[in-house]
């Protein structure tokens, strides 16, 4: 009899532990927000003039997304921000490796990136239109910037964090540079990569849309700025929704790409 009713609650709490672990604990959050904020709107407990209801934004968001125009801008911050993220992301992760692995290369672009890294990259942008004027160049480059030093430290970080007994290994081998440089030091510092790489995927759309906001006719930021001037507060936040998911999307992207380049880690 204590051994039924030993198997019956275990079956019980496994069951409980089941449902539990099916309940998507990520959402929950988002969800009760929205549904706090459209009761105190739909309550005037919030001015509605600034706090417009989300059904009243997704209703405002289903019409703009039946629009021409409404893709187009996405796709123009999408073009930016990928093309941006590369341009500052392959050079990154190359001269972190560099500083990394080769200490003269390490002492001689520290002070560099030192000095350049904590200047806010958006106070950048007014030179870089100077530069390049005010087409696409500028919004690529200044993404880049940013992205770049990020990911060179990252990486660095990455490499001077892999035990050195790995190294001691290659060279007890007589492993070439470049053997070395594949078999150690760029599966080492995958994780500081990938750290780097989902931080820049916040910080690159932040400055995108600040690029969009003063340089640009077009995009997501450019969109939210208009509909500013003429006081459209729910397109405003249909553009704030739409970064939102450009970010989760960004950050999805590199979690996939985390789990393929490294299987052995288990998250």
């Amino acid at each position: 009899m204590v051994n039924v009713i030993k198997i019956i609650g275990t079956s019980e709490a496994n069951r409980r532990v089941s449902i539990t672990e099916k309940i998507p604990l990520g959402y929950l959050s988002p969800i009760l927000l929205l549904v706090l904020w459209e009761v105190a709107a739909r309550a005037a407990l919030i001015d509605v003039n600034f706090f417009p209801a989300p059904s009243t934004i997704i209703k405002t968001g289903f019409n703009q997304a039946s629009t021409e125009l409404f893709w187009s801008d996405i796709t123009i911050s999408l073009q930016r921000i990928l093309v941006g993220y590369g341009m500052g992301a392959i050079p990154g992760v190359i001269l972190g490796l560099a500083m990394g692995l080769f200490k003269p290369v390490r002492e001689f672009f520290r002070p560099l990136i030192s000095a350049i890294f904590p200047i806010p990259k958006i106070a950048l942008l007014p030179l870089l239109l100077l530069i390049f004027g005010i087409g696409e160049t500028s919004k690529y480059v200044v993404i880049a910037i940013n992205v770049f030093f990020l990911m060179t430290i990252n990486t660095l970080a990455g490499v001077m964090n892999i035990p050195k007994i790995y190294f001691d290994v290659t060279k007890n081998l007589k492993a070439s540079r470049w053997k070395t440089y594949l078999t150690v030091a760029l599966p080492g510092s995958l994780p500081g990569i990938f750290t780097g790489l989902r931080i820049c995927a916040g910080t690159a759309l932040i400055l995108l849309v600040a690029a969009e906001f003063s340089a640009a006719d077009s995009g997501v930021g450019y969109r939210i700025w208009w509909a500013w001037s003429v006081f459209w507060v729910d397109t405003m936040y249909v553009g704030f929704f739409v970064i939102a998911l450009m970010g989760l999307g960004f950050s999805k992207l590199v979690d996939i790409a985390e789990r393929l380049a490294m299987p052995w880690e288990k998250r």
